[in-house]
């Protein structure tokens, strides 16, 4: 069993940063893909940025590319989501997942096993 804990969030105005973090339990972190999603009021949730096991593989939805950077800390068990140029439509709950039968990274949430609770983010204009 894994646990993920997100931390980070907070209000921000409209082209400022914000960088999230997920500390996840167990040994065997490294062998895990993880995920950024977020779920906004109303609205399914959606895929934000993957990172592969050994963060050399990284995929990106295409409204945060350029923006946003996924990476991981594998001696850590931590992930990160730093979030630049912030935009008040990037304001939602962000979900830290991970995918732990396959290494690599993907942008479906069913192929996610594991998630944390959440952390808000609110981008003010």
């Amino acid at each position: 069993q894994v646990q993920l804990v997100e931390s980070g969030g907070g209000l921000v105005q409209a082209g400022g940063s914000l960088k999230l973090s997920c500390a996840a339990s167990g040994r065997t972190f490294s062998t895990y893909a993880m995920g950024w999603f977020r779920q906004a009021p109303g609205k399914e949730r959606e895929f934000v940025a993957a990172i592969g096991w050994s963060g050399r593989s990284t995929s990106y939805a295409d409204s945060v590319k350029g923006r946003f950077t996924i990476s991981r800390d594998n001696a850590k068990n931590m992930v990160y989501l730093q979030m630049n140029t912030l935009k008040p439509e990037d304001t939602a709950v962000y979900y830290c997942a991970a995918r732990r039968l396959t290494p690599s990274p993907s942008d479906s949430a069913y192929h996610y096993d594991a998630w944390g609770q959440g952390t808000q983010v609110t981008v003010s204009s």
